[in-house]
């Protein structure tokens, strides 16, 4: 009998251990999305790894982390930010990471002011400011032309071809910031096919409360 309990003992203790060990080992893993651990994207040819902290007891930064700005302009953005637009989150970003952009059907649309994005930005992305593709915020002939020549559109006399256009995920600083969205209706207002525009409505403060990476553009 005392041998039978003894046997016991040890078998619960084993997998107790065996459970623990499971425990930490998926504690101390932060992936971004159950199926996708990291992701690689080019750089102006050099690969960077996009990846959440790895320190569980980490914290936002604080400039991200504010309840309360003036609005506005800083008011609280709608989900849908155009008829016929998506709106998507961290993990169609970092499917879309996956897919289009690295095949190269795709572009992250940083659609900040320049001064926001040279304090750090989402690894793979692009900087055109809204300011350059609605007319309504100051864009001009030149700067309209700049970026829908960067996402393939083909100008035909004083119109635009955008039947070979790439995919866009158009983003700025979290739900409450207004950038991208008129940056997505200043496109649409060119003709840019709804279809071919993303939302990623939570931005650098989502971006950043996930823990994930930003890289600073030389």
């Amino acid at each position: 009998m005392f041998i039978t309990n003894t046997r016991i003992i040890n078998t619960l203790l084993h997998i107790s251990s065996l459970l623990l060990i499971s425990s930490i080992s998926y504690a101390g893993k932060v992936n971004i999305t159950k199926d996708i651990d990291f992701i690689e994207v080019d750089i102006a040819g050099k690969t960077v790894k996009v990846e959440r902290n790895q320190d569980t007891s980490a914290v936002i930064d604080p400039g991200y982390a504010k309840t309360s700005r003036p609005c506005p302009p800083f008011c609280a953005q709608p989900i849908i930010a155009a008829e016929g637009v998506k709106t998507i989150g961290e993990m169609e970003v970092a499917q879309f990471m996956n897919g289009k952009l690295k095949d190269g059907r795709g572009i992250l649309v940083d659609a900040r002011t320049t001064k926001w994005y040279e304090k750090g930005t989402i690894p793979g992305s692009i900087n055109v400011p809204f300011t350059h593709v609605s007319r309504v915020s100051g864009a001009d002939d030149f700067t309209i032309a700049d970026a829908l020549e960067k996402f393939g559109a083909v100008q035909k006399g004083d119109d635009w071809d955008f039947s070979n256009v790439k995919y866009l995920v158009l983003w700025c600083n979290g739900p409450w910031c207004g950038q991208s969205p008129v940056a997505i209706r200043g496109l649409l207002n060119l003709g840019y096919p709804a279809e071919k525009l993303y939302y990623y409505r939570g931005g650098m403060q989502l971006w950043k409360i996930f823990g994930l990476n930003v890289v600073v553009p030389k």
